[in-house]
């Protein structure tokens, strides 16, 4: 399945739109790693617990995104987007949403 973050694919035409898809999922943070940060965090620099956090959270929200894309019949996912929130005390959600579509 084809996903972009603009409103077409480029070189094929969009034939029918299904609607929108979503897939999220809501990760806490390890004690340790967030007290390793921390002291991260007072030399300063990447605090690599994080980015891989949020790098596994936002590939586990696309696959859940194009898993309903695919029960939707779709061909491809367009304008991709990304959004994370703070959902209770040391966890942070992740959502990626898109349009199904169909193409020509």
């Amino acid at each position: 399945m084809e996903v972009t973050s603009t409103e077409t694919v480029p070189g094929r035409d969009v034939a029918e739109s299904l609607g929108i898809v979503r897939g999220n999922t809501v990760r806490s943070r390890n004690v340790g790693s967030d007290f390793a940060q921390g002291l991260k965090n007072i030399v300063g620099g990447e605090l690599k617990g994080y980015t891989k956090l949020l790098g596994d959270s936002r590939d586990e929200a696309v696959e859940r995104m194009l898993a309903e894309a695919e029960e939707t019949g779709a061909d491809a996912v367009v304008n991709l987007r990304f959004e994370t929130g703070s959902v209770a005390q040391n966890s942070v959600e992740m959502l990626a949403y898109g349009t199904a579509v169909r193409l020509e």
